[in-house]
């Protein structure tokens, strides 16, 4: 139900005005009466659980109200913004070098670097991408030694045509950094086949603490064919060495017909993924259908049960499955009913917010706000809505002195800055 009321009435959503749709309909817009299906008592009993999903909804009416000043007040840490670059189009990822300076891939397929005066210099070298709809460059991720070999990570949409027909997929390039230039540029990963579908690439890229690099794929709008089966790399999260091969103990190696680079399945669309620093575990958050948008911890081998199993609806309206849990399938950490359309996500680290320290970050797209979810240990324990209202909020990432940064549609970068 609070799924389905996500969505504008056209009729007015009152008491009295769901009471009048569901007794008399719309015959000539395809809604049936229910006139002599239900007692007026009963009309109205469904009339209030409606407007019980209709009251959920009204925590996220913000997104009505223009923002009119660069502060920000929260519970504990109020926050002014820092605009650090502004007139571009979507930054996807973020990435800081050991020096403070920014990367940042713009999704139309370019790549820029940013000093700490705000100058910015693009980088060559970059991939050819598709460029449409949920297509684009992606996230961008230093090796864990970056330091000593310059080499970093990019994910993308590749692109692939024929005379009438144009195919992409989910790829992971490896290059080295060379100035303002990509190097020694190497492909260590390709989602085959290549499709025509043009959304659901997932592409966030994380490396663990041993050096493994964790990446999502999603599903590319398959969701019947794709995520519940092991032998194809659409709708999991998978693991890799930092020069694309495989580790030995990866859950399904041995599995015949099963992509081995495969960690999880049963994902949608994951578009943020996150180690906790204090445990070394791997989060990440996915896209739902409408509704369902869930917070994960990323457990080897582990079915997280989409589409058999979703807390979410299709766009039309209509129910994908009836269950929401099923044994040998993972429950999420947290999920979003409505669907806010989650992206980056980070664990704070250090002192520069001392309230926030620990605690998962991640961002909404489609109600435009960071989303804090406060953690103990390794579960989440509460929710509070940080930076509201400034457009679809794609990525967020720390700088080495400690600042979270995050990347807005609108065409900026802002610094969150503590204010008292």
């Amino acid at each position: 139900m609070d799924a389905f009321v996500d969505r504008k009435w056209k009729h007015g959503n009152s008491r009295e005005d769901l009471f009048n749709a569901i007794k008399h309909g719309y015959k000539d817009e395809g809604m049936p009466s229910f006139d002599t299906t239900f007692t007026d008592v009963e009309t109205y009993e469904l009339a209030e659980y409606i407007l019980t999903g209709i009251e959920n909804l009204k925590k996220y009416s913000f997104t009505n109200e223009p923002v009119k000043q660069n502060y920000f007040p929260s519970k504990e840490i109020n926050i002014r913004l820092d605009t650090i670059v502004k007139g571009i189009t979507v930054a996807w990822g973020m990435a800081f070098l050991p020096n403070g300076d920014l990367l940042f891939t713009e999704k139309s397929g370019k790549l820029f670097r940013v000093n700490k005066n705000k100058e910015i210099q693009e980088i060559s070298g970059v991939p050819e991408v598709l460029y449409s709809q949920q297509a684009g460059l992606m996230d961008i991720e230093l090796h864990p030694k970056f330091a000593e070999n310059n080499v970093l990570y990019i994910s993308y949409s590749a692109i692939k045509k024929t005379s009438d027909t144009l195919f992409s997929t989910t790829a992971i390039m490896r290059a080295v950094l060379k100035g303002d230039e990509l190097t020694q540029q190497k492909i260590i990963f390709e989602a085959l086949p290549y499709l025509t579908s043009k959304v659901h690439y997932g592409c966030r890229l994380e490396f663990d603490g041993k050096g493994f690099l964790y990446f999502t794929v999603g599903d590319r709008n398959f969701y019947k064919e794709h995520p519940q089966s092991l032998n194809n790399p659409f709708g999991k999260v998978h693991r890799i060495k930092d020069d694309g091969s495989i580790p030995a103990d990866n859950p399904f190696v041995k599995t015949k017909g099963a992509i081995a680079s495969i960690y999880t399945y049963g994902n949608r669309n994951p578009q943020g993924l996150a180690m906790q620093p204090s445990t070394g575990i791997m989060w990440e958050d996915e896209h739902g259908p409408r509704g369902g948008d869930e917070v994960n911890i990323v457990q080897k081998g582990m079915n997280y049960g989409w589409p058999v199993i979703s807390y979410g609806i299709d766009y039309n309206g209509v129910p994908i499955t009836n269950k929401t849990k099923m044994e040998g399938m993972l429950q999420p950490e947290i999920y979003w009913i409505p669907s806010i359309g989650p992206g980056g996500m980070i664990f704070v680290k250090g002192d520069r917010y001392p309230a926030w320290k620990g605690d998962l970050m991640a961002t909404s797209m489609r109600f435009g706000y960071l989303n804090r979810c406060i953690i103990k240990g390794s579960k989440i324990v509460g929710q509070e809505m940080l930076i509201k209202n400034i457009g679809r909020m794609r990525d967020v990432q720390q700088s080495p002195d400690g600042y979270l940064y995050i990347s807005v549609e609108k065409g900026y970068i802002f610094r969150l800055v503590p204010v008292k």
